[in-house]
């Protein structure tokens, strides 16, 4: 019986063994993708100065963020916190290692953030983010960003999903209309209301923004703007028929046609579609914004997302850094593709090949063994425990593919039977 509750705390993943290892396969395919297109692996620290994860992240970060409780000790430290994301860290990595790196600079980063939001089906406190970023030297074609969407497209490919559709938009174009609409001062509260605007009926957004006595043929205008979707064809006439001459919406305009237009070569199979409702709700982003959902699983929400930020490290440096970047949220995909049957536990074995000595006296011969076989890629396991051979058996089926057991013949003659756990097909093979 249990002394007190063991449980992990709310919004934390805690795999067995099986599914840890499909969840580190996913995520070590999704590194080796990364590394393909010419990202380059760092490491953050966990712990950030507060000052530094909330200089540009804006929105509820100031209320999601957890502080760090320090002791006696450490009292006299500045204010810190765990990160949130890999974003804001990487401003600040690159300020401090600004005459070491070399620019464009392509940085990935999978590991840990922590969000203190309320925990529920899909959305975790703890998870893993996979990302990708590339910041410039005072200026970053835009192409860049049509290259980091193609960069996650095709690391999504890796995933036993049941397709996928990159929503893709520009933040510019959202603040274009607003300052052609003289509601600038508003945009703030406008851009949130839009961020929310799936997670409520139409008839809430609409009544949202004329609470904000911004009139009702201005309501109008944003509704229709924001309920803009579909290809570049369908798309992008629309907005040009808006009529707007300000230079901000003309440029969101040509930038998300770059974008669309990169993407069609650069992912061809992926489904890509114009989405005005994309505006996400961290304040750093500046222009392309994206989020990626699963169709049959809409109800999750965002799987990818990502987009440009003009100059994250303003507030670090005089030097202007503009950057574009995304991440895949593997913890929340992966209870995805585990709730519903995409991945399967029973189906994951973690280990090659069980060897199995009869005894004592076979235990030098088998650790020789795993040890060659293993020098050629394979992971062994060398059950070492004293039950008997059925017992051991067992254990082998639920943990490995392959096993055999060793004993005084088999070291004799040099020879050993590799018997397949799941067919149970037997090869002779040699020491």
């Amino acid at each position: 019986m249990k002394k007190f509750n063991t449980a992990p705390i709310s919004g934390a993943q805690e795999l067995l063994p099986a599914l840890q290892a499909e969840f580190d396969r996913l995520k070590d395919g999704i590194a080796e993708v990364y590394a393909r297109h010419g990202f380059l692996s760092i490491e953050t620290p966990l712990i950030e100065r507060t000052e530094v994860l909330l200089a540009k992240a804006g929105g509820d970060t100031e209320k999601q963020i957890y502080k760090v409780v320090k002791t006696a000790e450490l009292a006299d430290d500045a204010d810190q916190a765990l990160r949130f994301d890999h974003t804001v860290p990487l401003a600040r990595y690159t300020v401090e290692h600004l005459n070491d790196l070399a620019f464009p600079f392509k940085a990935t980063q999978i590991n840990r953030n922590y969000r203190g939001e309320r925990a529920q089906k899909g959305r975790f406190r703890e998870f893993y983010q996979c990302d990708v970023d590339v910041i410039g030297w005072n200026n970053l074609p835009v192409a860049y960003d049509a290259e980091v969407i193609a960069t996650l497209c095709e690391a999504m490919k890796l995933l036993p999903l049941p397709g996928f559709v990159v929503r893709v938009s520009n933040r510019k174009l959202l603040s274009g209309l607003l300052a052609e609409l003289n509601l600038d001062h508003q945009a703030s509260e406008i851009f949130d209301i839009i961020d929310h605007a799936e997670k409520m009926p139409a008839e809430k957004t609409t009544a949202a923004l004329g609470d904000l006595g911004i009139g009702s043929e201005n309501v109008v205008k944003i509704t229709t703007f924001m309920n803009l979707q579909g290809s570049s064809e369908q798309v992008l006439p629309e907005l040009r028929g808006f009529g707007f001459q300000n230079p901000v919406f003309q440029e969101g305009i040509e930038e998300l046609e770059t974008v669309l237009s990169l993407l069609k070569d650069l992912a061809p199979e992926v489904e890509v579609v114009a989405d005005m409702l994309i505006v996400r709700g961290l304040d750093y982003y500046t222009g392309t914004v994206f989020e990626t959902i699963v169709p049959d699983y809409r109800a999750i929400g965002s799987i990818c997302s990502g987009g440009r930020y003009e100059n994250l490290a303003s507030n670090y440096t005089d030097q202007v850094l503009p950057g574009v970047g995304g991440s895949i949220g593997l913890t929340r995909l992966f209870w995805i593709l585990h709730e519903y049957g995409l991945v399967k536990p029973e189906e994951l074995k973690p280990v090659d090949i069980c060897l199995i000595p009869m005894s004592l006296h076979e235990v030098p011969a088998a650790a020789r063994l795993a040890e060659n076989l293993r020098r050629q890629g394979r992971s062994v396991d060398l059950v070492l425990t004293e039950k008997k051979i059925g017992d051991k058996l067992k254990y082998a089926a639920k943990v490995a593919k392959y096993a055999s057991a060793i004993g005084s013949s088999e070291v004799e003659s040099g020879s050993y039977q590799l018997k397949d756990l799941e067919s149970g097909t037997i090869e002779t093979c040699k020491f």
